[in-house]
């Protein structure tokens, strides 16, 4: 037997004025999910803990089964692995966003328009250079490189280096770029800030000369880091439970958790991580993995989270509709009686109205060949509410996933 575990991003909401006080999952038609939820077993899970709004790298870790209190080393070493670096110890990776700002460093968009991942990619050939050429100055070898849209991921590797530092970026618009300051006093902290904020100078000197600059509507004419991290110490899934598995996802961060406990990561093509991404390549590939060798498949969807940042109430669900949608055929091509479980649910609640990440609960449903269920028929955040695996943390998935597998040793004697 195998596992479909599917995460949507930030698909959790708080109820929205504009959908009458509704959640877009209440208003959205999910014939697919739904029937999940009525044949199988519910519940709501918090992805860290209750009340706590966790980042996805820690919300998708704790999903996978590691406690990110015990294993979280910092966000920008899961981009980094996410890109197809090979982190070693020591090395510092950094979660990178273009950035547009005034004259005076004031941050006005912290994503320079969504810019496109094509035009970020002609920006990196120059900035590449200057990092490869300043880092050589400072004795260090300095990696960059874009991935989706605005991010990019820094790689700062050589000796004496701390992830002890702060961020450059302000976090909201309309507040000043910040300086990389050490966060303890050792000579590796200072030595690490002050690569990090020549390295900012030097990016703006170079976006501000850049042709393509000239021609965007909106500049991306600096670059904001993040997130230092190193690579964390987890055992792979594959020792823990005994598994083979894979990862679908088109976001460099959910790449780097799932490398990081041992997945493959495939390549699907027209996986964008926007709302234009194909849905239905995804669910194919995961599904021809499942009929190879795979035992468990964890299929990342990013563009709900997205619609939440961009207060688009209707287009979140409009979207969640396209998933129910492919996810229908998928099922379709699923043996639920007798072969495959499959999961759905979100790593983190963000709210349309703040467009942040919040600590309320995400709905679950599981689905499959031996599960018990239970009476609830809708998925959604309170009809979830009322099921049997009642209220969860994000980590207990995986080991219910895993007992159902017949792969959980057992405790005691």
């Amino acid at each position: 037997m195998n596992v479909l575990f599917v995460v949507c991003d930030g698909m959790a909401d708080r109820p929205v004025r504009e959908l009458g006080r509704k959640t877009p999952l209440q208003v959205a038609k999910t014939p697919n999910m739904d029937r999940l939820a009525e044949i199988g077993i519910t519940g709501i899970v918090d992805p860290v803990a209750p009340g706590v709004p966790p980042g996805s790298d820690v919300a998708n870790m704790a999903l996978l089964g590691y406690d990110p209190y015990e294993h979280y080393t910092g966000r920008g070493a899961f981009e980094a692995l996410g890109t197809g670096i090979d982190l070693r110890p020591g090395d510092i990776g950094f979660r990178c966003n273009f950035a547009t700002v005034d004259a005076s460093g004031v941050v006005v968009d912290r994503r320079a328009g969504r810019i496109s991942t094509e035009h970020a990619s002609r920006l990196v050939e120059a900035l590449s250079e200057a990092a490869a050429e300043l880092g050589s100055e400072l004795g260090v070898e300095a990696i960059f490189t874009n991935t989706v849209q605005h991010r990019g991921v820094l790689v700062l590797r050589g000796e004496g280096l701390s992830r002890a530092i702060s961020d450059t970026d302000p976090g909201e618009n309309g507040k000043p770029m910040l300086k990389c300051v050490p966060l303890d006093d050792t000579p590796e902290a200072r030595k690490t800030a002050e690569i990090v904020n020549a390295l900012s100078e030097r990016f703006r000197a170079v976006l501000s000369r850049h042709p393509l600059n000239k021609e965007l509507p909106v500049p991306a004419n600096a670059v904001l880091f993040r997130g230092a991290g190193t690579l964390p110490e987890i055992e792979p899934l594959s020792e823990l439970y005994g598994i083979k598995g894979a990862c679908v996802s088109a976001v460099a961060l959910v790449k780097g958790v799932c490398r990081a406990a041992g997945l493959e990561v495939l390549e699907v093509p027209g996986a964008t991580g926007s709302y234009d991404t194909d849905l239905g390549a995804k669910f194919s590939y995961a599904i021809r993995a499942l009929e190879r060798e795979a035992d468990f498949v964890f299929l990342h969807i990013k563009a709900t989270d997205v619609a939440s940042h961009d207060h688009a109430a209707g287009k979140k669900v409009t979207f969640i509709e396209r998933v129910d949608k492919a996810l229908g055929e998928a099922l379709d091509r699923l043996d639920l009686e007798q072969e495959t479980y499959v999961l759905i649910t979100a790593d983190h609640t963000t709210s349309t109205r703040t467009g942040k990440h919040e600590g309320d609960p995400v709905p679950v449903a599981l689905a499959g060949p031996e599960v018990r269920p239970d009476d609830v028929s809708r998925f959604d955040e309170v009809s979830c509410a009322r099921g049997g695996l009642c209220r969860l943390r994000g980590m207990d998935l995986m080991p219910i996933l895993m007992n159902l597998l017949g792969k959980v040793k057992r405790f005691g004697f």
